[in-house]
């Protein structure tokens, strides 16, 4: 269930919350549990998520998931800001999956975002209830500083701020508006005397909060804004991090498996004998869709896997390929019965208007998968009435609840043991993992823990895939301006509180059609500013030149003056050099998005291969995410969204035929390599002091417009479905 799918949810229950709860920074029941889990004697926790002990150590769990986006020590920055301490001084843990952990910050930021502004002034009990309630532990969304950080974590250090400095008052006997907090001492400004902090931690966390902690404003600092060493490299580089499929056990078997090719379909006839002659094999399980082979290691499971010949149904999906796909949603929006509608200003009047131009355009984007490094791998061990999981993905309370109902055990009876991630994408949200559930199945069966690990082959061709989406785009334009625009999309979900349209325009009109089939649609990085981002910044660039127009001018003079979307594009245009001629053979395009509260404009320069495939040259990005935490990080999720963008704009997607998926490898769905990516990216941050933007999927939207709209430039060519293999070829 993505954060979207929960709003309704969390909004029903911070309306039934509301006002029945004290505030009560400790005591509760989760946070009793949840700090039996984590705080020994001698040590003070305050909010769950934060503790000192008496060595000086600060120990800060984190609900959010290491999967290589570097979220942990931006976090850690955030807690040292407001604590004045050096964040080296910081070591940050994964947080338990238990209901103490939940992510309270996620549904306020979210729920502030998409559901009412009230959620940000809830107290934190409620929404500390509400998060326990769904259950919410999640990562994504761009959310891991910019919610999780400043608003869950930094609060937790607010609150030890403030208790902290009350204690060293009381101990001092002076006036708590005369204590300052730095380099980890509590200091008395009249007297100088001091006490150190970790003296003063478990006396201040027995105490009670009777206000809300409010914690600092994010902007640079002694913390925020520096770019120290990340605190995940040393564990992935000298090989201690552990990942799911790292996860060894005593007198643990491994188990594959092989699915129904098509999805929904149900495995009709399996004979096992095969499977079961192979050395090493112990089990075969037969589920309802899927055969699963477990061995002594993954070598004689995935032989066993080979040997079968399993006969599966279609479940009625044999006819789905991807043009009949495209061809559906066409004749939807023909229909002109949408479910949902948004916008404002009439746009059939201005469409209608004699005196304006109409310009229509039709876009197209394929099923992507998530491509991520590390396939899935998932432990479970049933013991009795007791279940234990290994696993790495984006929700661990949710696997929690899931692998509770699976078993039919309460959610007490299960312990969720938290790995680190080998990427994800968004392809690692519980509610689009069937692993979990076959890993429990299979382990009920197993006297001793299996490590079920999916194939790649299994992973490609049984994704959760960015959903294969198309829309018409219509236009009016009068005296060089637009006067009306509409958007007319075919796919899944309606996007309505996701994407923003930044333009001045009278009239607009966004018209979903809900699509489905038997595919399960996901979310992909920077979710739904993709596609849009796609064509609504392609399509801006098609009426720039149908009035004869530059395109940033053209969108310029759209863009409120003065707006941070006015600065951040002029900054953009300006670095890449934006109105001198590019080098020769090469084509400049240039497109603006705004998501997950960061503003990115970027310049492609990009040229064609000898065999018509682009070849992208340089790219100039330019951000406005209020205030960059740790700005070499954050220069490294912009350079990879961009990379990543094109790779997907360039080659990448999945197909259908005869209701499966053709692809089945990185040999029929190629990602861009070392020696096709762009030589030159130059990342360049606006610090507005804006509210935290994200940082980890803003970077992907632009990327795919302004390489069309670049090689448009280049060739004349408008690439309108995606990919764009060699299509723009002269």
């Amino acid at each position: 269930m993505g954060i979207r799918r929960r709003a309704v949810l969390f909004g029903s229950l911070a309306v039934a919350g509301a006002g029945m709860f004290g505030l009560k920074w400790s005591g509760s029941r989760a946070m009793a549990e949840a700090k039996a889990a984590t705080v020994r004697p001698g040590e003070g926790g305050f909010a769950a998520f934060l503790k000192i002990a008496p060595d000086d150590t600060i120990t800060l769990y984190s609900p959010t998931i290491d999967f290589g986006q570097g979220a942990h020590t931006a976090q850690a920055q955030l807690v040292a800001e407001e604590l004045g301490v050096d964040p080296a001084r910081i070591v940050v843990a994964q947080a338990p999956a238990l209901p103490g952990f939940a992510n309270a910050g996620i549904i306020e930021g979210f729920g502030a975002e998409m559901v009412s502004p009230a959620f940000a002034h809830l107290p934190a009990s409620v929404l500390g209830l509400v998060a326990r309630a769904i259950p919410m532990q999640m990562t994504g969304g761009s959310s891991g500083v910019r919610y999780t950080g400043q608003i869950a974590l930094r609060r937790a250090a607010a609150g030890a701020r403030a208790l902290l400095t009350a204690e060293a008052a009381d101990r001092l006997g002076v006036p708590a508006a005369q204590i300052v907090l730095e380099d980890g001492r509590a200091r008395h400004t009249g007297s100088g005397r001091a006490r150190v902090q970790a003296a003063l931690a478990e006396a201040a966390a027995l105490e009670r909060l009777w206000t809300e902690p409010t914690p600092g404003a994010a902007r640079r600092g002694r913390a925020i804004g520096q770019s120290p060493l990340r605190q995940d490299i040393p564990g992935k580089v000298d090989g201690t991090a552990v990942y799911g499929i790292d996860v060894t056990l005593p007198d643990m078997r491994v188990a594959t498996l092989v699915m129904a090719p098509v999805r929904g379909g149900k495995l009709e006839a399996v004979d096992t004998r095969p499977a079961r002659a192979i050395a090493g094999v112990e089990k075969v399980i037969q589920l309802e869709d899927a055969v699963v082979v477990v061995a002594r290691g993954y070598w004689p499971a995935l032989k066993g896997v080979r040997a079968l010949s399993p006969r599966f149904a279609d479940g009625g999906h044999g006819g789905l390929n991807s043009p009949g796909i495209y061809a559906a949603q066409d004749a939807l929006r023909r229909a002109g019965k949408p479910d949902k509608t948004a916008g404002e200003g009439d746009v059939a009047a201005a469409l209608a208007d004699p005196a304006a131009r109409t310009v229509s355009a039709d876009y197209r984007v394929p099923y992507l998968h998530h491509a991520m490094m590390e396939p899935f791998a998932v432990t479970a061990h049933r013991q009795g009435d007791r279940l234990d999981i290994w696993a790495g993905l984006q929700d661990p309370l949710l696997v929690r609840h899931m692998a509770a109902e699976v078993a039919g055990l309460p959610e007490s009876a299960v312990t969720v043991h938290t790995t680190i991630m080998g990427g994800g994408f968004g392809r690692r949200f519980p509610a689009q993992c069937e692993v979990i559930g076959q890993a429990v199945r299979v382990a009920s069966q197993c006297p001793w823990p299996v490590k079920l690990i999916w194939s790649r082959e299994q992973e490609v061709q049984h994704g959760s895939y960015r959903a294969q989406a198309s829309a018409r785009l219509t236009a009016a334009l009068r005296d060089g301006r637009i006067t009306a625009m509409r958007t007319d999309y075919a796919q899944g979900d309606n996007v309505e509180g996701e994407v923003h349209f930044l333009y001045e325009v009278p009239a607009t009109e966004r018209r979903h059609f809900a699509f489905k089939t038997n595919q399960l649609d996901g979310p992909f990085r920077s979710v739904n500013a993709n596609p849009f981002g796609y064509w609504t910044e392609s399509f801006i660039d098609e009426l720039a030149h149908a009035v004869g127009e530059d395109p940033y001018r053209f969108r310029r003079k759209h863009l409120a003056e003065g707006s941070r979307h006015v600065r951040v594009l002029d900054e953009a245009a300006r670095r890449a050099g934006w109105g001198t001629p590019p080098p020769p053979g090469v084509g400049r395009g240039i497109a603006l998005v705004e998501s997950f509260g960061t503003i990115v404009a970027e310049v492609v320069e990009a040229a064609l291969r000898e065999d018509g495939y682009p070849r992208v040259q340089r790219v100039t990005a330019v951000v406005d995410c209020g205030t960059t935490v740790n700005p070499r990080n954050a220069e490294a999720q912009i350079s990879g969204g961009i990379i990543q963008a094109l790779s997907t704009a360039i080659a990448e997607e999945i197909t259908l035929d005869q209701g499966a998926v053709v692809q089945s490898n990185f040999t029929d769905y190629p990602l861009l390599r070392l020696a096709e990516a762009p030589p030159r990216i130059d990342v360049h941050f606006i610090e507005s002091g804006a509210p935290l933007g994200g940082i980890g999927e803003p970077g992907v939207p632009p990327a795919t417009p302004a390489l069309v709209n670049a090689l448009f430039a280049l060739t004349g060519k408008r690439v309108r479905t995606l990919p764009i293999r060699d299509q723009a070829r002269a």
